[in-house]
């Protein structure tokens, strides 16, 4: 039925595509949308597809100013979706090195390897091994199962270009909600006229429910992706705060002393002994005990177990997939087997040569064995590493590639992937007498390139169907994918490097890298480097993990879908809870849509204004909170900001409460604000 397929610009007509301006101002929205995703991730462990904003911005800004074509439209978006898909996969798992076994003088065994050219490197190769890979299963995937493949996000971006040439319009809804974003932001991180996180926090002296923690980081961020990704993801993700911080901190505050709580801290590296004082939670060696005894407990306990529940989610959820990996190798070899057609190749159906993947996947190999910034103690060490990235790549990107086909890029189940590859190196690792600290780096990277390849390989795919609904050249989306990727790696390198840049709070505290603290979390990565030390260092709490890993397995008999509930018990309440009430501002707009007898397609859906508003949150505030945190950094300029900031003045006007309540009133506004535009009328597809 595909060969009856009729794209939206025919093969014969010759029109611009791959041009200067269509790769600059793709890379221009792949560093921006590539920098918000790593703040985004390294923050609460999420991302969100950003192939649709872009495509929004490239028929708005793209046509007005520049006067671009469709495809070049496309190119755009092509360029600029490889970075938020290279970012989330640097994010989940190159932060591990700083989480590795400890070494010498008490420093992970991988920190060394956490420098900007070690991630530059990593984060190029993970993503040319995502596109490479991706060649060969462009006719078979995009071409061959068009009518059984849908890859929502490439069909509703291939719609917003479509209508773009229409005369339709779409960015408005999106730059009110940057424009929100950016001015909350300004008021709440510049000058703190809104509270960044308001809380409340029951006594440790409290019998009854001791320590227990409410809290909320207000960002427009947050509320955005709550509404993207829905009220039923986002209320599993509560519940599983709700579990860590209203269950088990009160319970163990209830029954653990002070001191073995500190020691605990201690053991982990946290803090630096029982008889000084700081550490998380602020421990007081004077009084034995601590200023937040919540925070002090999720750090010792809870964070492991939750560990222990993303890990095995991540797990179930590969398994649940494997009769679809299964049939989506078998499926895409066959089809590689097939013979192409002769003759002349119409301009639609022009690939890069297979040639260069074989080409490519070599020199990639002998690249990672000679190149002294990455990890191993021989050449030969190396070689393997190489080999297995090869290796697991191309099944895993064939997997992605198939998987988000069905249920588009943000259910691909890449944790799951990148802890099948990282568990199945260890075993090789240990296989050949690999064991020990020193070995750890290199199935961090066998991982983390396999994560940037599966999470850049299914962007890929969505690109490259909206390319074959709109008429364009495969070989120059290709290109631009490898142009993108490098250019968005230059900048995500840097993003990573400087974000974990501590504040001079955070150094008063003894705190060394902002990425692993409260403010960076990093959960993905953390949960990574967590698997490894356990299987080939075994410094590791596994009755706090196994707990966790119970829990994951309760929750699946129960029906529930564990990963999203584990990552929620390990992210702060303060992340998840802001989530949820996105999610329940998006449920509420369905319901409402029901009532009225208003139905919508996925496609509808996508491009709907309440959606539209909420990209627009997510990408104004992830970038405004990259902007401050860089400025931040700087002492002059931290100084300066504390100069402007209203947050004295209001606490003394208001009270510590009436403070926090002001902040609360202001999201308040701004969830009614994403509500009020979410009731608007939806975009028709069947007019495009």
């Amino acid at each position: 039925m595909s060969s009856k397929f009729k794209p939206f610009v025919a093969p014969e007509m010759k029109m611009k595509e791959l041009t200067l301006k269509s790769i600059l101002l793709g890379c221009l929205a792949g560093i921006i949308f590539g920098a918000a995703t790593v703040y985004l991730a390294l923050k609460a462990g999420l991302t969100v597809s950003a192939s649709i904003p872009i495509a929004v911005i490239a028929i708005t800004l793209g046509r007005k100013f520049f006067k671009t074509t469709i495809l070049e439209n496309n190119i755009i978006q092509t360029t600029g979706s490889a970075g938020e898909s290279i970012a989330a996969g640097v994010v989940f798992t190159l932060p591990g090195f700083l989480f590795l076994s400890a070494g010498e003088g008490g420093i992970s065994s991988g920190e060394k390897y956490f420098d900007y050219l070690t991630i530059l490197v990593l984060a190029i190769f993970g993503g040319l091994l995502g596109t490479l890979m991706m060649i060969p299963l462009r006719r078979s995937l995009i071409v061959k199962e068009h009518e059984t493949l849908p890859y929502p996000e490439g069909t509703a971006c291939a719609s917003v270009l479509k209508a773009g040439e229409k005369g339709g319009t779409f960015a408005k809804t999106a730059f009110i909600g940057l424009g929100v974003a950016l001015v909350y932001a300004m008021l709440q991180k510049v000058l703190h006229v809104i509270a960044e996180t308001p809380a409340y926090m029951t006594k440790q002296a409290n019998k009854i429910f001791p320590s227990a923690k409410v809290s909320g980081e207000i960002t427009p961020e947050y509320l955005g992706v709550g509404y993207i990704i829905g009220p039923k993801i986002a209320g599993v993700l509560v519940a599983g705060g709700v579990l860590a911080w209203l269950c088990l901190i009160p319970l163990l505050a209830s029954l653990i002393p002070g001191d073995i709580v500190a020691a605990q801290l201690v053991k982990l590296g946290m803090l630096a002994n029982l008889q000084t004082p700081g550490g998380p939670g602020a421990w007081d060696p004077s009084t034995h005990t601590f200023n937040d005894w919540s925070l002090a407990i999720y750090q010792a306990y809870v964070k492991q177990i939750g560990a222990g529940a993303v890990a095995a989610g991540g797990f179930i959820t590969l398994l649940k997939t494997i009769p679809t990996i299964i049939s989506s190798f078998k499926d895409s070899l066959g089809s590689l087997k097939e013979k192409g057609e002769t003759g002349n190749v119409p301009r639609t159906e022009k690939d890069i040569s297979f040639k260069y993947v074989i080409i490519g996947s070599i020199v990639l190999v002998l690249l990672m064995a000679f190149l002294p910034q990455l990890p191993g103690e021989s050449i030969l060490n190396k070689l393997l590493v190489g080999l297995l990235v090869v290796i697991f790549g191309a099944f895993f990107v064939t997997v992605s590639s198939r998987i988000v086909g069905l249920i588009g890029s943000s259910n691909n189940p890449i944790s799951g992937m990148t802890i099948a590859t990282i568990m199945g190196t260890c075993l090789i690792f240990i296989a050949v007498g690999w064991t020990g600290k020193v070995y750890e780096p290199m199935a961090l990277v066998v991982g983390g390139m396999i994560c940037i390849a599966a999470a850049n390989a299914g962007a890929t795919s969505q690109d490259l169907k909206s390319g074959y609904i709109v008429g364009a050249t495969p070989r120059n989306q290709q290109i631009a994918l490898f142009v993108g990727a490098i250019v968005s790696s230059l900048v995500i390198g840097w993003t990573v490097h400087y974000l974990d840049t501590p504040t001079k709070a955070m150094m008063d505290q003894g705190i060394t890298h902002a990425i692993g603290s409260p403010t960076y979390a990093a959960p993905q990565a953390t949960l990574m480097a967590t698997l490894i030390k356990g299987i080939l260092g075994g410094d590791l709490d596994w009755q706090f993990v196994l707990v966790g890993v119970f829990i994951a397995i309760t929750l699946e008999l129960c029906g529930v879908k564990s990963l999203s509930f584990a990552v929620g018990a390990y992210l702060p309440l303060s992340t998840t809870l802001p989530i949820f009430i996105g999610g329940a501002i998006r449920g509420l707009v369905d319901w409402r849509q029901k009532r009225s007898g208003i139905q919508l397609s996925a496609e509808e859906e996508e491009l709907g204004k309440g959606n539209l508003f909420a990209t627009g949150l997510v990408a104004g505030g992830a970038v405004a909170g990259v902007i401050v945190a860089i400025l931040s950094v700087n002492d002059n300029i931290s100084a300066t900001l504390a100069k402007v900031s209203a947050h004295e003045g209001l606490q003394r006007a208001l009270g510590a409460g009436g403070y926090q309540l002001l902040g609360v009133l202001f999201f308040g506004a701004m969830g009614y604000m994403l509500y009020r535009i979410g009731r608007q009328k939806q975009v028709s597809i069947d007019k495009l």
